[in-house]
């Protein structure tokens, strides 16, 4: 079978699916591995690294696409690229599902077997296939690093004849794996660095990478669903959330949010009240801003000021680290389709937990649990 791989066409997007190392750890289980010319060019990989991997190269995107059984992607497909697919294709990628309902249906109509990465379970087994994780890492490290350069202060403490320059405070809302790592890079930048988050099981997370917990006067039963992830909760509770919260970010200097909520838009947490008592200068670096963020006002993809606070709504942390990104993605995604891999031969084992939970489009139809009553509700 052919594993193709094709050029991200996706404005800015400088990932690729699959890098040159990952090659032979496919084609050792009998697959054949294609690569779109100039696929890895985002990410400093030659054509010929490919090549002398043991990849073949295809000249376009058309050629890749009707000559590949399974297809490997980090975004999921534009329609230029849908009409490339042939029948009977397997696609693993982010496939970012619950906005895309239409793709779920082109995908059907052509019989794909469409696997979204953003639906592997969080299990043990499946760490290694973490997709979501990899990528959330290499944002909150970016987006302490862009704080950094935005903020109009120092990070860390100084003492010098001029005086002493007093550390930076930053607030990181929500501890999952980019807020771990923004908390982690701030605190060795040297920033005083503070995170709360509804689940009270991360405070030792939290401490663990050098921040003080903080704790909310909040009935927090039933704010993680089994799979650890944070829930949506009630208008009251968000109220309640932030008027605590109103006077812990008036007191810093940077803000990082991270909270969100699969298939929902993300919960407003930084009201424009909230706004108006943060010190000018100060900056927020919104995670959320691309399902409409945590903080109100927050723009996709661009950087908003409102009363001297600037509010980043950068989405491409990833792609601005397309090396690493692009190393991680390959390794989760080739584990992934190895899993799929018995004595050789490769299977859709819907008896496997990992594979079921991932996949989306199968034999026709939408087939996930979380998709099916969406897909329902669009055709009513």
């Amino acid at each position: 079978m052919l594993v193709a791989i094709p050029k991200e066409i996706h404005p800015g997007e400088n990932r690729v699916a699959l890098i040159p190392s990952f090659i032979t750890s496919l084609t050792k289980v009998g697959f054949k591995v294609q690569v779109e010319a100039g696929a890895g060019v985002g990410c400093f990989y030659a054509d010929k690294a490919y090549e002398d991997a043991g990849a073949t190269i295809a000249p376009n995107a058309e050629a890749l696409y009707s000559s590949a059984d399974i297809l490997f992607k980090v975004r999921p497909p534009e329609p230029s690229e849908v009409g490339f697919l042939r029948e009977g294709t397997t696609l693993v990628c982010l496939m970012d599902a619950f906005l895309r309902l239409d793709l779920m249906e082109q995908l059907a109509a052509k019989r794909i077997n469409g696997f979204g990465l953003e639906f592997v379970p969080r299990i043990t087994r499946a760490q290694s296939m973490d997709v979501l994780s990899s990528m959330a890492a290499i944002a909150g490290y970016r987006a302490v690093i862009e704080a950094a350069e935005l903020l109009p202060k120092y990070f860390p403490m100084l003492m010098t004849s001029a005086g002493t320059i007093t550390p930076a405070k930053v607030f990181v809302i929500g501890a999952g794996v980019a807020g771990l790592m923004a908390i982690a890079t701030a605190k060795r930048l040297g920033a005083v660095v503070e995170a709360y988050d509804t689940r009270p099981a991360v405070k030792e997370q939290v401490e663990s990478v050098g921040a003080k917990f903080v704790e909310f006067d909040l009935e927090t039963e039933g704010t993680e669903d089994s799979g650890g992830y944070a829930k949506a909760q009630s208008d009251d509770f968000y109220t309640k959330q932030q008027e605590q919260m109103k006077a812990k970010v008036a007191a810093v200097d940077v803000v990082i949010t991270t909270a969100a909520i699969p298939g929902k838009q993300a919960p407003v947490l930084i009201t424009d009240d909230m706004l108006q008592a943060m010190q000018p200068g100060s900056i927020i670096i919104d995670l959320a801003a691309e399902r409409g963020g945590n903080t109100e006002g927050a723009e996709a993809g661009k950087v908003v000021e409102k009363y001297g606070v600037r509010i980043v709504g950068t989405t491409d942390y990833p792609s601005r680290s397309a090396v690493h990104a692009s190393q991680l993605f390959a390794k989760n995604i080739t584990t992934f389709l190895l899993n799929m891999v018995k004595e050789n031969e490769f299977s859709i084992d819907l008896e496997d937990e990992i594979v079921k939970g991932a996949l989306l489009v199968h034999d026709g139809q939408v087939v996930h649990e979380m998709i099916k009553p969406l897909m329902a509700q669009k055709g009513e």
